[in-house]
C-alpha cells in the first residue's frame, strides 16, 4: 500500500482527531472533536460519491453512473472522433495548412517492405514463360538466385527515389486530399471507431475511465475533509 492512501488517510486522521477531543479537556477537547466529525463526515461523503461513479449501491439511486450509461459514453466518443476531429472542415485545412511543409515520408515503409517476397515472385514469372526452359540447363532457380541481393538493393533505390520525386509527392496529396474529402469518408472512420467501441462492455468502460481518473479523484476525499475539518472547527465556535 502506498505510504499516502489518499482514500484512507484522511479518514483515519479524522478518526484519530475525535479520539482526541473525547480525551482531551474543554475547552480544546470541543474543538478538536468537531474538527476530526465534520473532517470524517467531508471524506466519507466524498468517497461515497467517488465510488457511486464506477459502482452499483443498493438502496442509492444514481450509483453506478458509468456503467449503467457505457453507451452513452461510447455514442459521446464516436461523436467526438466523427465531428470534431474528422469532420470535413477539420480536414481541408489541414492540407490546406500544410500543403508547403515537409512532404509525407514513406522512407521507413519502404526500408521494411519484404524485397525477397518480391524476387520470389519475378523467378516463378520468368521460370514459367518461355525462358523457364532454356534457364533449367543453366541451373534453374539456383542461377537466378545470385540476382536477389542486387535485386533488392535496386529496388529498394528505385522506390526511395520515386516517392521523394516531387511529382509522387503532389499526386500522393491529392489522392489523400481525394479521399478525405469525399463523402462517405466520416462514415467510414464513423464505422471504424464503432465497431471498435462496440467490443466494449460496461466493464471495459469502467476500468479505462478509473485508470484515467480515479486516482487523481482521490484528492476529493483528501479536500473533503481539509474543507470539512475547517467547518468543523469555525462550527465549534458558535455550538455549546
Amino acid at each position: 500500500m502506498a505510504f499516502f492512501d489518499k482514500n484512507l488517510v484522511p479518514n483515519l486522521v479524522a478518526l484519530v482527531l475525535i479520539g482526541l477531543g473525547l480525551l482531551l479537556p474543554e475547552p480544546i477537547g470541543k474543538f478538536v472533536f468537531y474538527t476530526g466529525l465534520f473532517a470524517l463526515s467531508g471524506a466519507v461523503t466524498n468517497w461515497l460519491a467517488v465510488h457511486m461513479l464506477f459502482e452499483k449501491v443498493p438502496g442509492l439511486y444514481g450509483s453506478g453512473v458509468i456503467p449503467l450509461h457505457f453507451e452513452e459514453f461510447k455514442t459521446g466518443i464516436q461523436k467526438l472522433v466523427t465531428r470534431e476531429l474528422f469532420n470535413r472542415e477539420s480536414v481541408e485545412r489541414f492540407f490546406q495548412n500544410n500543403q508547403d511543409q515537409k512532404n509525407i515520408d514513406l522512407e521507413p515503409v519502404i526500408k521494411n517492405l519484404d524485397m525477397d517476397d518480391a524476387f520470389d515472385q519475378l523467378v516463378a514469372v520468368v521460370m514459367d514463360s518461355s525462358l523457364g526452359g532454356m534457364l533449367g540447363m543453366f541451373g534453374g532457380e539456383k542461377a537466378l538466385d545470385t540476382m536477389r541481393d542486387p535485386f533488392k538493393a535496386r529496388m529498394h533505390d528505385f522506390l526511395l527515389t520515386t516517392v521523394r520525386s516531387p511529382s509522387f509527392q503532389k499526386n500522393l496529396n491529392k489522392q489523400l486530399q481525394s479521399i478525405t474529402q469525399s463523402d462517405d469518408f466520416v462514415d467510414r472512420i464513423g464505422a471504424i471507431v464503432k465497431n471498435r467501441l462496440d467490443e466494449l462492455t460496461p466493464e471495459m468502460v469502467k476500468e479505462i475511465i478509473q485508470r484515467m481518473i480515479r486516482k487523481h479523484l482521490g484528492w476529493l476525499v483528501v479536500w473533503g475533509a481539509v474543507f470539512g475539518g475547517i467547518i468543523g472547527f469555525i462550527s465549534a465556535f458558535f455550538l455549546v
